[in-house]
């Protein structure tokens, strides 16, 4: 009668080894719906219980995957400075509106002739309105937005376009500082 040698035994345990994780595996992939009561209907999984607290719709993460567009906070004082601006600006952008004069040219030097200063770290900034996705395609409204730096912590963010104008007065955005940011996804 043969007697098992080390090397013999090695080769045996590997192999059982291998046989063992092939049959593990071959049970995998292999899900199938578990058997319902005649006349039942399968049910969807649902929505997530969990909704960040004031997220928009009630979509989940909401807040995370629009973070760049939330304003940071403004000190009390600096908030009424930006308010009083608002209240200068909003009806050089209602004369322009009803004019429909709402080319970034246009609303700069009716905002110039307030006295604002355009300047890159801060002042007045006017841009020509964002492309966004409509109908199948990437189109640019007519429009301008304005950002208006008051304080280090303080903006008043405004635009004006074909069917309406807005302005008001917030905080500066992580990404952008005194104008609005993009669409995230």
């Amino acid at each position: 009668m043969p007697t098992s040698t080390p090397v013999r035994r090695t080769r045996l345990a590997a192999t059982g080894l291998a046989l063992a994780g092939a049959l593990a595996l071959t049970g995998c992939g292999d899900l199938r719906p578990a058997e319902l009561p005649d006349g039942a209907a399968p049910r969807s999984p649902g929505a997530s219980p969990y909704v960040e607290p004031g997220a928009g719709e009630g979509a989940p993460h909401y807040n995370e995957n629009n973070a760049h567009r939330q304003p940071r906070d403004m000190s009390s004082a600096h908030e009424q400075d930006a308010q009083r601006e608002v209240e200068r600006i909003e009806p050089v952008l209602k004369r322009l509106w009803k004019q429909g004069k709402w080319d970034p040219d246009s609303v700069r030097a009716a905002l110039l002739g307030l006295g604002y200063e355009e300047g890159e770290e801060g002042g007045l900034a006017v841009e020509a309105m964002r492309s966004r996705y409509q109908d199948g395609e990437y189109v640019v409204p007519e429009g301008a937005m304005i950002g208006l730096r008051v304080h280090r912590d303080a903006c008043v963010t405004a635009f004006v376009q074909k069917s309406n104008y807005g302005v008001q007065a917030n905080g500066p955005y992580l990404e952008t500082g005194c104008m609005t940011p993009p669409v995230g996804h």
